[in-house]
């Protein structure tokens, strides 16, 4: 298979220019300030070599990615037990290996910012008053739950898993864990028993911390059935840490703990040093079908990439307070987390972002003092068709960026969040994933923001778009990959001994390359537009087309309130494209409507693109990261049983599965 050094640069299946004016650029107080900016003066005095702007110093991060990597290590001032030896010591894909004599833990390089003038975590309740948890309040609870946990012979390699809404708790459990070298895997507790058992019981581990229920929407779910049959389903289990609930049931046989009693004492906190890829976590896949995916990653790999990630790319330090709507269930709970490695204050989320009302996030982000702020394209759309304007109706003085991940981020809803949010907040689209812990392509305060775009791949990330013969390709739609190794690359699948599943997953395709699965297209001036997976790719005629550019013309339409476009290859050779529309309140789907929808997508995505039809539907289905339910949902209207196709588990609305089964034609 062809690798070439040049992309080529035929004509694009869009036929539509891609060229809108900036929304947002750079001052020469943000770039002189920024934390890459300093940064790259770091490599200009180490290595003597200048860069004229940020795309210099990309290109110098990926040509030499181990050099790039130590120099990361070394601005960080990374602690290691150890002399680390040569930053990459194998460059393989996969089997790349990093640091090799290191000897780190993560928990070191949180507790560095022990102060007493600002929190380390905000706290904040639908049902409560706002909570802060000092630094040192930190420490001590991590430093007690670490000594619970190892009085009960936990140690090096074993695991604990937390079912916990987004609380303090949930980072304290893992902190501790960490800090003995054990491994921590989490969902949130909107998981059945059944679900939370698919992912966490792979792992058979030692512990469990979970809280008694968890608030959404105005109203508490009690979540003891679910502890208890979880718990049942654990026989590995040696302790059950009780965040809140039922505090009485601490008799020795039912070996669970109150969190009160978990984490009291005076204990001094001390951390194991573990080699550089030693397991840290364990995250899982979306699992819509078969068991979840188990993603292993290591204690250093996360370590260097979160640095970069959040200092760097969304330059977050000391003076700032992160706060990204998020769950124990997806990575970015794991990325905003790491927001402590940095010295940043975090927000704990316990709750809806949209009660009592649409724009409750904001209100929040107000009263937290949040200056960078992490939602979803849904969300921000719901915000826009209800009407919201956040700079309007809350004092949004600290925020200084929007992040947004989740899905693809259409230009209306950019420019939205610039005219209501703030004409100088960036807004800071990101796109990576589970398998890396991070994302591949964002923003970065040196760099414009373009509406729909994604702003540059970030540092030490090779990202290229290849065709199918595995030929680079510029100004076209290809498949996203990655031609060298990065850090936080997983160290492997859990119960994958010989790495088959491991290297199947990313690696089939372009041997020695990372396929990631996704559609782009990178812009002549390198940053990159993201057209939705390339699994559930639609394909009319040989021309392939991304379901995010369908979404991102007709969800500007206000009748519109969420929409999903399949494409059905059909025994017959045929070829089926519906687009399932969910309407806003007072709408009816009528001729007219149709054929504005028609219209809308022929004009800004391209002909092509048109739907066969347009059915009204109850709703969309999402896996329970956000993400509309596509692949599994083509499956099932190609005739898959659907027991077969989908857990009912790992889907937000599971009932609507047998809505969507029945459009098949014929059934």
């Amino acid at each position: 298979m062809s690798h070439e050094t040049e992309p080529r640069n035929p004509e694009p299946h869009n036929p539509e220019p891609h060229n809108p004016e900036p929304q947002w650029v750079p001052g020469d107080a943000e770039v002189r300030d920024a934390a890459i900016t300093d940064f790259a003066r770091f490599v200009t005095e180490r290595n003597g070599v200048a860069f004229d702007d940020y795309r210099a110093l990309w290109e110098w991060s990926v040509a030499d990615v181990g050099d790039f990597w130590q120099c990361v290590w070394d601005y960080f001032e990374v602690r290691s037990s150890a002399d680390a030896g040569p930053a990459l010591a194998d460059a393989e894909m996969p089997g790349a290996r990093w640091f090799p004599e290191a000897r780190i833990n993560y928990v070191d390089h949180v507790f560095r910012h022990v102060r007493g003038d600002v929190a380390a975590i905000v706290s904040i309740g639908e049902d409560r008053a706002d909570q802060a948890v000092s630094w040192q309040e930190l420490r001590d609870r991590v430093a007690a739950l670490a000594q619970t946990l190892r009085e009960k012979g936990v140690g090096v390699g074993d695991r604990v898993v937390g079912y916990l809404p987004n609380t303090p708790e949930a980072v304290v459990g893992f902190l501790a864990t960490a800090s003995l070298g054990g491994v921590w895997a989490a969902c949130g507790q909107d998981y059945s028993a059944p679900a939370a058992l698919d992912r966490l019981g792979q792992l058979e581990p030692k512990a469990l911390i979970t809280s008694g229920g968890y608030r959404f929407g105005g109203r508490y779910h009690d979540r003891s059935d679910e502890i208890a049959a979880i718990r049942k389903g654990l026989p590995s289990l040696v302790l059950t840490v009780l965040a809140s609930g039922d505090g009485s049931a601490n008799d020795a046989d039912t070996g669970v703990l109150p969190w009160d009693e978990a984490t009291a004492g005076s204990a001094e906190l001390t951390t194991t040093a573990v080699p550089f890829d030693h397991p840290l976590w364990v995250v899982f896949s979306s699992g819509t079908t078969g068991l979840p995916k188990g993603i292993v990653h290591g204690h250093g790999g996360v370590l260097l990439e979160h640095l970069k990630a959040l200092s760097l790319q969304t330059d977050v330090g000391r003076d700032d307070t992160l706060f990204w709507y998020t769950s124990p269930s997806w990575m970015m709970w794991n990325f905003q987390t790491s927001g402590l490695l940095v010295g940043a204050t975090i927000v704990c989320y316990d709750g809806s972002p949209s009660y009592p009302e649409k724009d409750s996030l904001w209100e929040m982000a107000s009263r937290s003092g949040a200056t960078v702020l992490g939602t979803s394209p849904g969300y921000v759309l719901a915000c826009d068709k209800a009407g919201a304007v956040p700079s309007r109706d809350h004092d949004l003085g600290a925020l200084r960026a929007v992040g947004v991940t989740g899905a693809t981020l259409p230009a209306a809803s950019s420019l939205w969040l610039r005219d209501n949010v703030g004409q100088d907040v960036p807004v800071t689209s990101i796109s990576g994933g589970t398998d890396v812990v991070s994302a591949f392509v964002g923003g970065v305060r040196t760099v414009p923001v373009w509406p729909g775009e994604l702003s540059a791949p970030y540092l030490g990330v090779a990202l290229d778009a290849y065709d199918e013969d595995g030929r680079p390709v510029r100004g076209e739609v290809g498949e996203l990959v990655i031609t060298a190794p990065m850090p936080s690359m997983p160290v492997r699948f859990w119960n994958d001994p010989d790495g088959s599943r491991y290297e199947s997953a990313y690696f089939d395709t372009y041997p020695g390359v990372w396929r990631h699965g996704d559609w782009i297209t990178i812009t002549d001036r390198g940053s990159v537009l993201m057209h939705g997976r390339s699994d559930s790719t639609l394909n009319r005629n040989g021309i392939r087309m991304g379901s995010a550019d369908i979404y991102q013309a007709v969800e500007k339409l206000p009748e519109i309130a969420e929409s999903l476009v399949l494409g059905v290859e059909r025994p017959d050779g045929g070829y089926w494209m519906p687009l399932f529309v969910v309407l806003t309140e007072g709408n009816e789907l009528d001729d007219a409507l149709r054929s504005r929808i028609r219209d809308i997508i022929r004009e800004q995505a391209s002909p092509r693109h048109v739907p066969d039809d347009v059915v009204l539907a109850p709703g969309i289905p999402h896996t329970r990261t956000g993400k509309k339910l596509e692949v599994p949902l083509k499956r099932i209207l190609q005739g898959a049983d659907p027991a077969r196709a989908v857990d009912p588990s790992a889907v937000d609305s599971p009932e609507l599965i047998d809505w969507y089964a029945a459009q098949l034609p014929g059934r």
